[in-house]
């Protein structure tokens, strides 16, 4: 088992700011990429938190992410923009995207961005958060390498295509933030680094089996898509969407290139109080469905929750416990600013 250790949240943003820093961040751009990735972590995603930091310091030295690029409008309306990413940090895009969306629905009630040839956004529900944090529903969806087979196929044709509804409510929020697969590959790797099975069915063996253990579905990148062949057809239609609208790659011709990087985005958000939604009517409605779904029986050792729910919880705890981190991967990261 891997060791783990807690960091308090501000050490754990401060050292990926000057980490980043020291990549030829800027101080302002390194502190929103940084909140971004200790954000995750904080929130009980450490795959596309601190275990993902590495990587992306990679893809930095490969060039594939352009550490001083700005994203540019290429076509502007009212309520919607089309936006060049130029290959700069995924989540910093993703941010000002989202950004940018919530300040078009403030003016005219709904806003988005559809961006070309940005790169991974890292944990996609903080881009839900900065909606809702914001008085906004929020939607919002990346297309990726393909890694996942269509439904019947023995090979990755699809992305993981992850994507996020978010909802306010009370001072959190209803946050869906999936990708397409059963479990996200960063998932599968933290459990093939403790040898360790899934808890459910996470993908195909090389014989077309359903199996748990990661190793056999990281080999050939064979993950299970939610809902079988549904998830494999939402996967194909958010594809076209994202690459569609953005005028930018579709998860096929990313896969040409042989790395994911240079990928196609969408971030919608709606402006509850600029559509004149009656809040609190609103978050009666919520109350009452959460009430509801709250009461279900359940199976032994269940329990019922809401899209957003552990998340929140994991964040309270962890601002005062400290945020759970590999202490393997932490010692990595603060070795580069010895």
């Amino acid at each position: 088992m891997e060791e783990e250790i807690r960091i308090p949240y501000v050490k754990l943003e401060s050292t990926f700011a000057k980490v980043l820093q020291k990549y030829g961040f800027e101080s302002e751009k390194a502190g929103i990429c940084a909140t971004l990735f200790a954000r995750a972590s904080l929130d009980g995603v450490p795959s596309h938190g601190l275990n993902r930091f590495p990587s992306f310091l990679d893809q930095i030295k490969k060039g594939q992410v352009k550490v001083d690029s700005r994203p540019k409008a290429e076509f502007s309306l009212p309520m919607m923009e089309r936006w060049n990413g130029m290959l700069g940090p995924g989540m910093y895009n993703a941010y000002l995207a989202m950004d940018k969306a919530i300040s078009m629905a403030r003016e005219h009630g709904m806003g988005c961005v559809a961006m070309n040839n940005t790169n991974h956004w890292m944990r996609a529900g903080n881009y839900g958060w900065q909606a809702a944090e914001a008085g906004c529903i929020g939607i919002c969806f990346t297309n990726t390498i393909p890694n996942m087979p269509p439904w019947g196929g023995s090979e990755p044709k699809l992305g993981n295509n992850p994507l996020v509804i978010a909802v306010p409510f009370r001072k959190q929020a209803i946050i869906l933030d999936m990708a397409m697969t059963q479990y996200s590959y960063g998932k599968m790797s933290i459990f093939e680094k403790e040898n360790a099975d899934l808890p459910h069915p996470a993908g195909f063996d090389s014989s077309g089996a359903l199996t748990r253990d990661p190793v056999h579905v990281l080999a050939r990148q064979l993950a299970l898509p939610i809902g079988l062949w549904k998830g494999a057809g939402l996967s194909l239609m958010l594809d076209l969407l994202a690459s569609g609208l953005s005028g930018g790659k579709t998860t096929h011709e990313i896969g040409q290139q042989g790395e994911e990087y240079g990928i196609s985005q969408f971030f919608l958000c709606f402006h509850l109080e600029k559509l004149q939604i009656d809040q609190r009517n609103l978050e009666g409605k919520l109350e009452q469905v959460i009430r509801d779904l709250k009461s279900s029986d359940v199976f032994d050792g269940m329990e019922v929750s809401y899209p957003g729910e552990k998340s929140f919880e994991r964040r309270q705890e962890n601002l005062t416990a400290g945020v759970p981190v590999s202490a393997e991967i932490w010692h990595q990261v603060r070795q580069i600013l010895a």
